[in-house]
Protein backbone atom coordinates (compact mmCIF):
# COMPACT_ATOMS: atom_id res chain seq x y z
CA UNK A 1 0.00 0.00 0.00
CA UNK A 2 1.36 3.48 -0.92
CA UNK A 3 2.30 6.18 1.80
CA UNK A 4 0.00 9.24 1.60
CA UNK A 5 2.14 12.81 1.57
CA UNK A 6 1.33 16.34 1.77
CA UNK A 7 4.00 18.76 0.95
CA UNK A 8 3.29 22.61 1.63
CA UNK A 9 4.05 25.52 -1.14
CA UNK A 10 4.64 22.48 -3.64
CA UNK A 11 3.70 23.95 -6.50
CA UNK A 12 7.29 24.93 -7.43
CA UNK A 13 10.90 25.47 -6.45
CA UNK A 14 11.66 23.20 -3.63
CA UNK A 15 8.10 22.11 -2.60
CA UNK A 16 7.91 21.01 -6.15
CA UNK A 17 10.92 18.70 -6.25
CA UNK A 18 10.79 17.28 -3.04
CA UNK A 19 7.17 15.88 -4.19
CA UNK A 20 8.73 14.98 -7.17
CA UNK A 21 11.13 12.37 -5.38
CA UNK A 22 8.53 11.89 -2.78
CA UNK A 23 6.57 10.46 -5.87
CA UNK A 24 9.56 8.63 -7.47
CA UNK A 25 9.78 6.52 -4.39
CA UNK A 26 6.36 5.30 -4.58
CA UNK A 27 4.06 7.54 -2.93
CA UNK A 28 0.65 9.05 -3.84
CA UNK A 29 1.73 12.87 -3.05
CA UNK A 30 -1.03 15.76 -2.58
CA UNK A 31 0.61 19.14 -3.58
CA UNK A 32 -0.50 22.06 -1.45
CA UNK A 33 -0.60 25.20 -3.74
CA UNK A 34 -2.42 28.58 -2.51
CA UNK A 35 -2.33 29.46 -6.12
CA UNK A 36 -4.72 26.98 -7.89
CA UNK A 37 -3.43 27.59 -11.27
CA UNK A 38 0.13 27.50 -10.57
CA UNK A 39 -0.73 24.01 -8.27
CA UNK A 40 -2.11 22.32 -11.08
CA UNK A 41 0.58 23.15 -13.85
CA UNK A 42 2.63 21.08 -11.46
CA UNK A 43 0.22 18.56 -10.64
CA UNK A 44 0.59 18.39 -15.03
CA UNK A 45 4.02 18.41 -15.22
CA UNK A 46 4.90 15.60 -12.30
CA UNK A 47 2.01 13.49 -14.13
CA UNK A 48 3.30 13.87 -17.17
CA UNK A 49 6.34 12.45 -15.42
CA UNK A 50 4.10 9.30 -14.43
CA UNK A 51 3.80 10.42 -11.15
CA UNK A 52 1.21 9.76 -8.51
CA UNK A 53 0.36 13.35 -7.75
CA UNK A 54 -2.70 14.97 -7.09
CA UNK A 55 -3.80 19.04 -6.12
CA UNK A 56 -4.98 20.38 -2.61
CA UNK A 57 -5.91 23.88 -2.30
CA UNK A 58 -4.10 25.50 0.48
CA UNK A 59 -3.74 28.87 1.83
CA UNK A 60 -1.87 27.93 5.57
CA UNK A 61 -2.81 30.93 6.90
CA UNK A 62 -6.35 30.27 6.34
CA UNK A 63 -8.47 28.16 8.78
CA UNK A 64 -11.13 27.33 6.93
CA UNK A 65 -9.38 25.72 3.97
CA UNK A 66 -6.91 24.22 6.98
CA UNK A 67 -10.26 22.28 8.18
CA UNK A 68 -11.81 21.39 4.82
CA UNK A 69 -7.81 20.24 3.88
CA UNK A 70 -8.05 17.75 7.08
CA UNK A 71 -11.52 16.44 5.92
CA UNK A 72 -10.82 15.80 1.85
CA UNK A 73 -7.76 13.49 3.14
CA UNK A 74 -9.93 11.84 5.72
CA UNK A 75 -12.62 11.33 3.38
CA UNK A 76 -10.20 10.19 0.54
CA UNK A 77 -7.23 7.79 2.08
CA UNK A 78 -8.23 7.65 6.20
CA UNK A 79 -4.58 8.39 7.29
CA UNK A 80 -1.74 10.26 6.41
CA UNK A 81 1.81 9.13 6.13
CA UNK A 82 3.65 12.21 5.82
CA UNK A 83 3.73 15.74 6.31
CA UNK A 84 6.39 18.31 4.58
CA UNK A 85 5.70 21.14 5.87
CA UNK A 86 8.00 23.65 3.25
CA UNK A 87 5.61 26.61 2.62
CA UNK A 88 7.53 29.67 3.46
CA UNK A 89 7.93 33.48 3.09
CA UNK A 90 10.86 36.24 3.22
CA UNK A 91 8.50 38.94 3.12
CA UNK A 92 9.24 41.75 0.61
CA UNK A 93 9.48 44.25 2.69
CA UNK A 94 12.37 42.97 4.78
CA UNK A 95 15.65 43.52 3.82
CA UNK A 96 17.55 40.83 2.29
CA UNK A 97 20.71 39.82 4.35
CA UNK A 98 21.09 42.65 6.86
CA UNK A 99 20.34 42.58 10.45
CA UNK A 100 16.91 44.28 10.21
CA UNK A 101 16.07 43.89 14.44
CA UNK A 102 16.11 47.25 14.68
CA UNK A 103 13.90 48.24 11.64
CA UNK A 104 11.81 45.19 10.83
CA UNK A 105 7.78 46.63 10.19
CA UNK A 106 5.69 44.88 13.11
CA UNK A 107 3.16 44.12 10.27
CA UNK A 108 6.44 42.33 8.44
CA UNK A 109 6.78 40.18 11.34
CA UNK A 110 3.09 39.02 11.89
CA UNK A 111 2.50 38.47 8.05
CA UNK A 112 5.98 36.27 8.15
CA UNK A 113 5.25 34.66 11.16
CA UNK A 114 1.85 34.09 10.11
CA UNK A 115 3.13 31.75 7.06
CA UNK A 116 6.03 29.99 8.64
CA UNK A 117 5.14 29.55 12.04
CA UNK A 118 1.33 30.03 13.50
CA UNK A 119 -0.01 28.67 9.56
CA UNK A 120 1.95 25.47 9.75
CA UNK A 121 1.18 24.91 13.76
CA UNK A 122 -2.67 24.97 13.42
CA UNK A 123 -2.17 22.72 10.37
CA UNK A 124 0.18 19.94 11.40
CA UNK A 125 -2.60 20.31 14.87
CA UNK A 126 -5.17 19.53 12.56
CA UNK A 127 -3.58 16.85 10.93
CA UNK A 128 -2.23 15.04 14.04
CA UNK A 129 -5.05 12.53 14.52
CA UNK A 130 -5.15 11.11 10.64
CA UNK A 131 -0.85 10.97 11.17
CA UNK A 132 -1.38 8.86 13.99
CA UNK A 133 -3.38 6.61 11.85
CA UNK A 134 -0.48 5.91 10.33
CA UNK A 135 1.62 2.73 11.06
CA UNK A 136 4.41 4.94 11.11
CA UNK A 137 4.52 8.84 10.46
CA UNK A 138 6.59 11.51 9.62
CA UNK A 139 6.27 15.50 9.72
CA UNK A 140 9.46 17.70 8.34
CA UNK A 141 9.74 20.74 8.99
CA UNK A 142 11.53 23.09 6.47
CA UNK A 143 13.50 25.17 8.33
CA UNK A 144 16.86 27.14 7.86
CA UNK A 145 20.50 27.26 9.22
CA UNK A 146 19.38 30.73 9.53
CA UNK A 147 17.60 30.07 12.57
CA UNK A 148 19.77 28.45 14.54
CA UNK A 149 20.75 30.99 17.75
CA UNK A 150 23.82 28.72 17.91
CA UNK A 151 24.84 29.67 14.75
CA UNK A 152 23.82 33.40 14.34
CA UNK A 153 25.95 34.32 17.71
CA UNK A 154 29.04 32.55 16.45
CA UNK A 155 30.86 35.55 14.51
CA UNK A 156 33.16 33.23 12.98
CA UNK A 157 30.28 31.20 11.26
CA UNK A 158 29.87 32.55 7.70
CA UNK A 159 26.13 32.53 8.31
CA UNK A 160 25.78 34.70 11.20
CA UNK A 161 26.07 38.12 8.89
CA UNK A 162 22.89 36.83 7.06
CA UNK A 163 20.14 38.30 9.83
CA UNK A 164 16.79 39.40 8.29
CA UNK A 165 15.09 39.04 11.53
CA UNK A 166 11.54 38.23 10.91
CA UNK A 167 12.52 35.47 8.72
CA UNK A 168 15.19 34.13 10.99
CA UNK A 169 13.06 34.49 13.98
CA UNK A 170 9.93 32.72 12.60
CA UNK A 171 12.68 29.68 11.45
CA UNK A 172 14.31 29.79 14.70
CA UNK A 173 10.33 29.35 16.43
CA UNK A 174 9.41 26.88 14.03
CA UNK A 175 12.67 24.82 15.02
CA UNK A 176 11.17 25.23 18.69
CA UNK A 177 8.33 23.53 17.69
CA UNK A 178 10.16 20.73 16.04
CA UNK A 179 11.38 20.26 19.65
CA UNK A 180 8.41 20.58 21.27
CA UNK A 181 6.24 18.44 19.31
CA UNK A 182 8.42 15.66 19.12
CA UNK A 183 8.93 15.24 22.64
CA UNK A 184 4.89 15.60 23.10
CA UNK A 185 4.91 12.60 20.10
CA UNK A 186 7.67 10.57 21.55
CA UNK A 187 5.33 7.82 22.67
CA UNK A 188 3.47 7.64 19.44
CA UNK A 189 4.12 6.21 15.39
CA UNK A 190 5.40 9.65 14.32
CA UNK A 191 8.89 11.31 13.95
CA UNK A 192 9.22 15.39 14.33
CA UNK A 193 12.52 16.77 12.52
CA UNK A 194 13.63 20.29 10.93
CA UNK A 195 15.23 20.11 7.66
CA UNK A 196 18.17 23.03 6.54
CA UNK A 197 17.96 22.50 2.71
CA UNK A 198 21.30 24.28 1.99
CA UNK A 199 21.52 27.67 0.31
CA UNK A 200 19.10 26.54 -3.15
CA UNK A 201 18.27 28.38 -6.31
CA UNK A 202 14.82 28.86 -6.23
CA UNK A 203 13.18 32.48 -5.86
CA UNK A 204 13.77 32.70 -2.03
CA UNK A 205 17.80 31.60 -2.45
CA UNK A 206 18.49 33.23 -5.77
CA UNK A 207 20.34 32.46 -8.52
CA UNK A 208 23.97 32.61 -6.83
CA UNK A 209 22.96 29.67 -4.86
CA UNK A 210 25.34 26.78 -5.14
CA UNK A 211 22.62 23.81 -4.87
CA UNK A 212 20.23 23.26 -7.29
CA UNK A 213 16.98 21.89 -6.08
CA UNK A 214 17.11 18.07 -6.40
CA UNK A 215 20.03 18.35 -4.28
CA UNK A 216 18.13 20.85 -1.59
CA UNK A 217 14.96 18.44 -1.65
CA UNK A 218 17.11 15.72 -0.37
CA UNK A 219 17.36 16.19 3.16
CA UNK A 220 13.48 16.89 3.73
CA UNK A 221 12.56 13.58 1.66
CA UNK A 222 15.27 11.74 3.51
CA UNK A 223 13.57 12.97 6.59
CA UNK A 224 10.64 11.22 6.16
CA UNK A 225 12.16 7.66 6.88
CA UNK A 226 14.22 8.85 9.73
CA UNK A 227 14.26 6.69 12.45
CA UNK A 228 14.97 9.67 14.86
CA UNK A 229 12.91 12.69 16.16
CA UNK A 230 13.74 16.02 17.60
CA UNK A 231 16.57 17.02 15.10
CA UNK A 232 17.93 19.53 12.70
CA UNK A 233 19.06 18.01 9.91
CA UNK A 234 21.25 19.22 6.89
CA UNK A 235 22.30 16.62 4.55
CA UNK A 236 22.54 13.39 6.81
CA UNK A 237 24.57 15.69 9.85
CA UNK A 238 23.32 17.66 12.57
CA UNK A 239 23.08 21.35 12.94
CA UNK A 240 23.05 23.06 16.75
CA UNK A 241 19.63 24.53 17.59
Amino acid sequence: MKKIALVTGANKGLGLETARQLAQANTTVLIASRNKERGLEAVDTLKIEGLDVDLVQLNVTNETEINALVQEIDAKFGQLDILVNNAGIIHSREPKGINSADRVEAEVLRETFDVNFFGLVLLTQKLLPLLKKSKAASIVNVSSILGSNTIQSDESSPWSSIKPFAYNASKTALNSFTVHLAAALKETNITVNSAHPGWVKTELGGENAPLETPEGAKTSVSLTSADFTGKFIHDGEEIAW
